[in-house]
């Protein structure tokens, strides 16, 4: 095993507080020490870390690897070495895989397969229901005894609400987390961008935000009757997180993320009818963006995720109404997220704790701090440099509206448990 001594770093860990330049000291997957090095300590390798910022290895709660079942648009090895360069340790899985990850065999599958190729640790999240149908529940105490560390119907809102109450009152007897995303899927049916002034002008069939609202208030009278522990996914309204702000205040388990890319572009983005701004939950207003914005500084919205969706070239082809929604983004996690400290929007410190100790302690992971004991995922980036999006890139996606942007910062290494898995 190797041991590993990371020299004159900024260590800066959310968790504990913890923001200085000293050393770290890292034998096997643990960290052993932080500042004097154990008794005995013998490094195989030195980092010379001075000027560079070591945070927790980044956690990502939604990486879709596209394994199995999309090989043309992603798989296991090319995402997770996607994930590493963008700084990410660990990344929770969507179950929209074909098969759906609805039984114990694709969840290891796709376990072997992110083992295999060592780049970042996977946490799938497990179907709800079988088939994503929204009718029968899946096996899911046997998909938390395969890994499975949530449950989800990935894009879509149960919409039988009975089957909804009773998916949740199961959930909360095994002490299981549900991650929920919240659109009515009627009210949004047939729409492509933000219902405002923006798609009015270019003649886009819109979703309002009601759509977020009527089924995130009908989520949340659930959660409250239920007592399931829940993490609202993707939100996108200035509405949406002013409801998790208000259940948070009455005591209720729940947490909430949202995509990177809400807190940058605005609907205003479509005006060039660029599929590649095409998304699903679509892009909000610039009031929405900036409510976003404010609910991760406040931490109402802890985590902060790429809801990386990487696609063959074909899909973002077509006229704009006939395009696959999703943005591949996860490499670009670290430098992306800069922005927002060079915008002033957020602090560094705060910044780090939405991209890792926020989102692990969401869905209970092992990750996102760094302390004597706690795994060796760690991230060691140059705040001074910048890089170039799109200059090597490892998602078999191309569909990202930020290549050949110039973007602060830049991942120098990904550390997992101990080991180099990108070096930059």
């Amino acid at each position: 095993m190797s041991s590993t001594r990371i020299l004159g770093a900024r260590v800066i860990d959310p968790a504990s507080g913890l923001d200085r330049v000293t050393d770290l000291y890292l034998d096997a997957t643990k960290i052993v020490a932080i500042g004097e090095a154990p008794a005995g300590f013998t490094a195989s390798q030195t980092l010379d870390a001075s000027g560079l910022i070591a945070a927790p290895g980044l956690v990502d709660l939604s990486v879709a690897l596209r394994e199995p079942g999309y090989g043309r648009k992603g798989n296991i090895a090319s995402e997770t070495l996607a994930a590493a360069a963008g700084g990410v340790t660990s990344l929770c899985c969507p179950p929209l895989t074909r098969p759906v990850m609805d039984t114990a065999a694709v969840v290891d599958l796709v376990l072997e397969r992110a083992q295999e190729a060592g780049h970042a640790k996977v946490f799938p999240i497990g179907a709800l229901t079988k088939g994503l149908g929204g009718e029968q529940l899946a096996e899911l105490v046997t998909l938390r005894d395969a890994g499975c560390v949530a449950f989800g119907d990935g894009l879509t809102d149960m919409p039988n609400t009975r089957n909804l109450r009773r998916a949740m009152e199961y959930a909360a007897t095994f002490d299981l987390t549900l991650v929920l995303h919240s659109q009515d899927a009627a009210l949004a049916e047939g729409g492509l961008a933000h219902e405002g002034p923006t798609a009015s002008f270019l003649g886009l069939a819109g979703i309002p935000e009601s759509a977020e609202t009527v089924a995130l208030s009908r989520q949340l009278l659930l959660v409250e009757q239920s007592g399931v522990r829940a993490h609202f996914t993707q939100l996108t309204s200035a509405r949406g997180v002013e409801m998790i702000a208000q259940a948070q205040a009455r005591g209720l388990p729940v947490s909430a993320d949202v995509a990177l890319y809400q807190l940058i572009l605005t609907d205003e983005a479509l005006a060039g009818f660029s599929s590649l701004y095409h998304v699903q939950p679509p892009l909000r207003s610039r009031a929405d963006r900036d409510a976003l914005r404010e609910a991760v500084k406040s931490g109402v919205v802890q985590a902060i995720a790429s809801h990386h969706q990487p696609h063959d070239l074909d899909a973002k082809l077509a006229p704009f109404a006939a395009t696959e929604p999703g943005i591949s983004s996860v490499e670009l996690l670290l430098p992306l997220a800069m922005t927002l400290v060079e915008d002033g929007l957020l602090d560094l410190p705060t910044l780090l704790d939405r991209l890792s100790w926020g989102p692990a302690r969401a869905l209970q992971l092992p990750a996102g701090r760094l302390a004597v004991g706690a795994p060796a995922d760690l991230l060691l980036f140059d705040p001074a440099s910048s890089t170039l999006a799109g200059e090597s890139w490892y998602s078999k996606g191309q569909n990202c509206p930020f290549l050949g942007h110039c973007l602060p910062g830049k991942v120098r290494y990904t550390l997992m448990d101990g080991r180099i898995s990108y070096q930059g």
